[in-house]
């Protein structure tokens, strides 16, 4: 039995069947992990979310900002003007069945020491907290209110943490925290749209996050290098026609293969 974990598919099918070919990847004996961001960009976002879910139990995948933007549009929270490739979501007729599965999604799962999320662990938090304030989003994501959250979703502010925000504020700053953080301050504050001396958020962690291996996806750009050894970055650009790649959780090894011709 192994655990793999994948970083951003974003719509790109073929490249994941050939990743599990490539793994010899069995439903029965093997689990998935998903950083995230499983559909929007590439071609093929229909396709792949079925299959991800046809996996049932052996797939786990916590949710990117694309996977919310599906969310976002899909229910009507948010003009569906903006630029996307998940319209084949929004014409199947099993729509409203994806759209539950999305939302029923974590912003974070924790398995011993292995932790899986999007962008990455607000360095700021404890682990402990981290979890507790992710699962404040989720709740309010699968409960009667997801419209309005998701209606509010949007918006680079507030850019620092404080223990005393609340409604929209406190929630979009969790969410952007772990679906969009690249760059962070030293005091704090998320750099969402440009650097300005910010640090990437891994090189801000205190020493008590050394004894969790922290995957996660959503940063195409580092093409997953990463200077801190218990972090693992896994988007390795496949929807840019680079690669997709998957990470034995237990040994570390790393698996790729090139984007297909059909996801390009």
């Amino acid at each position: 039995m192994a655990i793999y974990a994948i970083g951003d598919v974003q719509g790109c099918f073929f490249s994941l069947q050939a990743l599990l070919a490539k793994l010899a990847f069995s439903p029965s004996r093997d689990t998935l992990w998903f950083t995230g961001d499983l559909i929007n960009r590439g071609p093929h976002s229909l396709k792949t979310a079925r299959f991800v879910q046809s996996l049932g139990n052996s797939a786990i995948c916590v949710l990117g900002n694309h996977d919310l933007a599906l969310l976002a549009v899909g229910y009507s929270a948010i003009s569906s003007s903006q630029k996307h490739t998940f319209q084949d979501i929004l014409n199947a007729p099993d729509k409203d069945c994806l759209l539950e599965w999305f939302r029923a999604m974590p912003l974070v799962h924790v398995e011993n020491n292995h932790l899986l999320v999007h962008a990455g662990l607000y360095p700021f938090w404890s682990l402990e907290k981290g979890i507790r304030l992710a699962q404040e989003v989720i709740d309010c994501l699968r409960g009667p209110h997801y419209f309005e959250f998701l209606s509010h979703l949007y918006g680079d502010l507030p850019d620092a943490w404080q223990d005393t925000l609340t409604g929209t504020d406190r929630l979009r700053f969790i969410t952007n925290a772990f679906t969009r953080m690249r760059y962070c301050s030293k005091t704090g504050a998320l750099e969402l749209k440009t650097r300005e001396g910010g640090l990437p958020w891994f090189q801000l962690f205190p020493e008590n996050h050394a004894k969790y291996q922290i995957f996660f996806g959503h940063w195409a750009a580092l093409n997953g290098q990463c200077s801190t050894l218990n972090v693992h970055a896994l988007d390795t650009g496949c929807v840019w026609k680079n690669n997709l790649t998957a990470i034995d959780i237990e040994r570390l090894e790393r698996i790729s293969v090139p984007c297909a011709p059909q996801d390009q």
